[in-house]
């Protein structure tokens, strides 16, 4: 496996491909802002060192995870899924030659080069992964691990991170943030973002105990829909004053209608008892969010909102499994109608603020790029999660730029659990965004003066801006 070619996914025009190096190269003279993540806040509290090459590279990435599964039948088991399974040196090692000896799966994906970024660039690993150097590529990869400057501290450095988001339990008491900020040997930047999606779902079977967790967490009585609300809102106080800046939302639809106050404590007092039947509950849910846009004026914490995903798809391996496994499906969606009771409602207050995210790439142009472009507190997220690929990342900045322009936009977000791969995935933002840029300057549309300040307003400004970051 060569070393990735360094004009790779710029266009092949050679005037603008020179353009694009040129404002590529301004953009990466700056860290980079990761404001929307998985990655375990204890790998830096702790900066325990990765045990195995597996284990930091494979297991938590769901995106190589579902190719192998789906493509080359491997079963997600035997790839250490779920993140967290016990790990023999021997079972570790067997998971490691499954991705080598099926390498040929991931041509033409993004992941393909995702991954080749990450053995070349952090590794140093110069050969093509196959049955035959699975070991010997295994084998580099834990010696560099063994070292401190493999350990995630030192790779936080390295890797040139400003801001790392990680997402977390509502009821969490954020212990590792809460380490990181005492520890006078730690200079970098890791924020909480409160998740609370699974307490917002009264059709789930786990509901009425995560309300308890919820009102205990918050010392609130939680037997009122009241008190429901003042337990999110003393939960989401606690995540802000520990260093959050956003909330984490992803249901089934984006729907936001609200219900009277009657009617409200009704549908609660019914999921309480257990009796909420799923179409209620649905109605409740929206309630419920519109009720987080209405918190989020009080506190200021940014909306993140990407809903229409058919979680879990697969009923065996979520049973096998659990959920988080990949076995994730994009669904149509629909912003306009559903999130009008909340636009109408908060849309022009100065402290709300939401970046709305989705898998339904003709939403971006009809619907998301308009809203953005009119309501002051709304931003179009990053293309995410199945989109975060070179030619749909392109897409977006055709179809959001016109309507949305570069800022209202939220920056790239890579939404990822595999740590090493965070650089890979902004990369191949950065270089889009300078292929796209350097194609409006080679048809006369900006000045290369405008399109280098743009490229560095798309990896620093912009992404402060939309998520507050300042």
């Amino acid at each position: 496996m060569p070393t990735p070619h360094p004009d790779r996914y710029f266009a092949s025009d050679p005037t603008q491909r020179e353009i694009a190096r040129e404002l590529y190269a301004a953009a990466n003279e700056h860290p980079i802002i990761s404001p929307h993540g998985h990655v375990p806040p204890e790998w830096l509290a702790e900066n325990t060192p990765f045990t195995d090459p597996t284990s930091m590279l494979l297991t938590p990435d769901h995106y190589t995870n579902r190719i192998l599964h789906g493509v080359a039948g491997v079963d997600l088991a035997d790839l250490g899924v779920p993140v967290g399974s016990p790990m023999t040196p021997e079972k570790s090692r067997a998971a490691w030659r499954l991705l080598c000896e099926n390498w040929w799966a991931f041509r033409g994906t993004a992941v393909a080069g995702w991954l080749a970024s990450e053995l070349s660039d952090v590794f140093g690993i110069e050969v093509t992964p196959s049955g035959q150097t699975a070991d010997a590529i295994y084998d580099s990869i834990a010696e560099c691990l063994a070292s401190d400057e493999f350990r995630p501290r030192a790779l936080y450095e390295r890797f040139n991170l400003a801001v790392l988001a990680t997402t977390d339990d509502p009821v969490s008491d954020l212990r590792h943030h809460g380490a990181l900020a005492a520890d006078p040997t730690w200079s970098g930047r890791v924020i909480p973002t409160f998740r609370p999606d699974a307490y917002l779902e009264p059709v789930r079977a786990d509901w009425l105990a995560l309300t308890e967790a919820l009102g205990e967490a918050a010392d609130q009585d939680v037997s009122t829909y009241a008190g429901h609300v003042e337990a999110m809102r003393l939960r989401r106080r606690f995540f802000k004053d520990m260093g959050a800046v956003s909330s984490d939302h992803s249901h089934r639809d984006p729907g936001t209608a609200r219900l009277t106050d009657a009617e409200a404590e009704r549908l609660y007092q019914l999921a309480l008892s257990g009796r909420i039947c799923p179409d209620d509950a649905d109605r409740l849910r929206r309630h419920m969010v519109n009720d987080q846009a209405r918190l989020a004026c009080e506190d200021g914490l940014i909306m993140t909102f990407h809903p229409a995903v058919a979680r879990n798809h697969d009923p065996k391996a979520f049973a096998r499994l659990g959920a988080d496994v990949g076995g994730d499906i994009p669904m149509e969606t629909e912003f306009t109608n559903n999130l009008a009771p909340m636009l109408a409602e908060y849309g022009d207050q100065p402290n709300f603020q939401v970046v709305l995210f989705t898998m339904d790439q003709d939403v971006y142009q009809r619907e998301l790029a308009p809203l953005a472009g009119y309501y002051p507190g709304v931003y179009v997220g990053a293309p995410w999660w199945f989109l975060d690929e070179p030619d749909a990342i392109l897409r977006y900045r055709e179809q959001v730029t016109p309507y949305a322009t570069f800022y209202k936009t939220s920056g790239m977000i890579d939404d990822t659990r595999a740590f090493a791969s965070i650089p890979a995935r902004h990369d191949v933002a950065r270089r889009i965004d300078a292929r796209y840029l350097a194609r409006l300057v080679a048809e006369h549309r900006l000045s290369l003066e405008e399109a280098r300040e743009v490229a560095v307003d798309l990896v620093t400004t912009i992404p402060t801006r939309a998520f507050k970051l300042s």
